[in-house]
């Protein structure tokens, strides 16, 4: 079967797209892996790395300048972080900068960003280890904001059955409020209370009254008169007796000095 000119044309351009494409694509993967440019490794050790896998981002004051080359357990406690940066960048990394793990958007990738530190520093040279910020533990408080949702669940249940029983008229609560008898009953009380308290005020008045007209009256004022000197002298003579014990106390001080010296 002979073919024709037209259709060797397009299986040419065809196999000619395929590889212009595979170029693009070996291109680009080289391009995020840092294939095709100068890079420089430097370090960040974490005691939990929050998710990070190779091949995540690393990012410099958001732009990407890297990857993560590879993931390493240095002890029980350690994990090393290995990032393949841009040699263009070595100069911007400076000693005191902070490597921290983050997200790329809110549920994105996670990735590695590089704070910036002072430019007054010296470079981080190749193999060098960055300061790092350890991610926070989002299972512990993911495990803490259950805690709080369960307490808050059992809250509102509680209050939610406090209501239906204050609707349904019950405990002392709910009586007050659905039986309108008992509200009246203790609206009087409370009337009959007031009116208990205004007659003892008013009594208290009238015995005062009498009292300042007894003292009035000169048949019981020559009593009165007696009364009021005896607290006067009992209370002069109570004065007179704390001033001596006082005194008392002063001179046993001047004493027990005079002794010492």
């Amino acid at each position: 079967m002979n073919i024709s000119t037209a259709q060797k044309t397009k299986t040419g351009l065809f196999v000619v797209f395929a590889f212009l494409l595979l170029g693009v694509l070996i291109f680009l993967i080289g391009k995020q892996n840092n294939l095709f440019g100068s890079t420089y490794l430097v370090h960040a050790d974490f005691k939990n790395i929050a998710g990070t896998q190779e091949g995540n981002y690393v990012r410099y004051a958001g732009i990407n300048i890297g990857t993560v080359e590879s993931i390493g357990i240095r002890n029980d406690t350690t994990v090393r972080l290995t990032l393949k940066l841009e040699k263009e960048m070595q100069k911007h990394i400076k000693s005191d900068a902070v490597a921290s793990i983050g997200s790329d958007g809110l549920m994105g990738d996670k990735l590695i960003i590089i704070t910036p530190g002072d430019s007054s520093q010296e470079i981080v040279k190749e193999g060098g280890v960055l300061n790092s910020n350890n991610p926070m533990d989002v299972d512990r408080i993911m495990g803490n904001l259950s805690r709080i949702s369960d307490n808050a669940e059992s809250v509102t249940g509680g209050l939610a059955t406090i209501v239906s029983k204050i609707n349904k008229g019950e405990g002392t609560i709910g009586r007050l409020i659905a039986d309108d008898k008992l509200a009246d009953n203790m609206e009087s009380t409370l009337a009959q209370a007031k009116a208990t308290a205004a007659g003892i005020k008013k009594t208290a008045a009238n015995v005062d009254e009498g009292v300042n007209a007894a003292k009035s009256n000169f048949l019981l004022r020559g009593y009165f008169k007696k009364k009021e000197r005896k607290r006067i002298a009992d209370s002069t003579a109570a004065a007179k007796k704390t001033q001596a014990a006082q005194q008392k106390k002063t001179e046993e001080k001047k004493e027990e000095k005079k002794e010492n010296r």
